[in-house]
This record gives structure tokens, sequence and C-alpha cells, in this order.
């Protein structure tokens, strides 16, 4: 069984950096895209970076492009996002998910979220003076 754990969240001015985490477990081949998204209060949940977990293809929403980065380590079985110059609009809580059906632009992209295999549990961004 799948299992995705983030970690990492927290308070942060606007303009600031922060780190998520997601570390995987029970992963198998067929679970190369991982993918942040995140839920603002009262909206869904958006893709906001994926990755392939073999290859280290990326792909980002729009709204973050140059300013997020995701990562992976292997060997650590971890899936990082590096958010900087954040906006208080990118408060929400922050889900890693992955779903063997998609491929990591797919997953980003696609509006079917909620029929995802796996999800974490969430981790809570705030960015607010």
């Amino acid at each position: 069984q799948v299992g995705l754990v983030e970690s990492g969240g927290g308070l942060v001015q606007p303009g600031g950096s922060l780190r998520l985490s997601c570390v995987m477990s029970g992963l198998t081949s067929e679970d190369d895209a991982i993918g942040w998204f995140r839920q603002a209060p009262g909206k869904g949940r958006e893709g906001i970076a994926c990755i392939s977990r073999s290859d280290g293809a990326t792909h980002y929403a729009g709204s973050v492009w140059g300013r997020f980065t995701i990562s992976r380590d292997n060997a650590k079985n971890t899936v990082y996002l590096q958010m900087n110059k954040v906006t208080p609009d990118e408060t929400g809580v922050y889900y890693c998910a992955t779903d063997p059906f998609f491929g990591v632009q797919a997953l980003c992209a696609t509006h079917k979220w909620r029929d995802f295999a796996s999800w974490g549990q969430g981790t809570q961004v705030t960015v607010s003076t």
C-alpha cells in the first residue's frame, strides 16, 4: 500500500521561501509520477508541480513557473517542493499524490484529482504578514 507523508508547512511572509517534503513508501515502478497539489480554502485541489521518479521530468502550473521547484531524492524516497517568492493567495493545504494511470503532465493538469489512487494527509502553508 502506498504511503505519502508531507511535512514542512508553516507560516511564511509574502515574498519568503519554504520547502515541503513528501516521504513515500510502498510505491511500485508503476507509481512514477508524483505531484504536489494545493487546496485553498473553499476550493478544489489544483496541480502545482509534478515529477517523474524515473527520469526527473517535471511539469509546473503556469502560476508557479520560475518560483517553485520540484525535485526528488530516490535514495530517500522523498519528493520536495521548494517554494520561493510566495504570495498570500498561495495559502492552503499542500498535498502530494500519485496515480499509476497518469503521467507527469497529466497528473498535474487533470481535473480528476478526486480519482487519484493515493494522497498524503497534507501540510498547511499560510502566507501572511
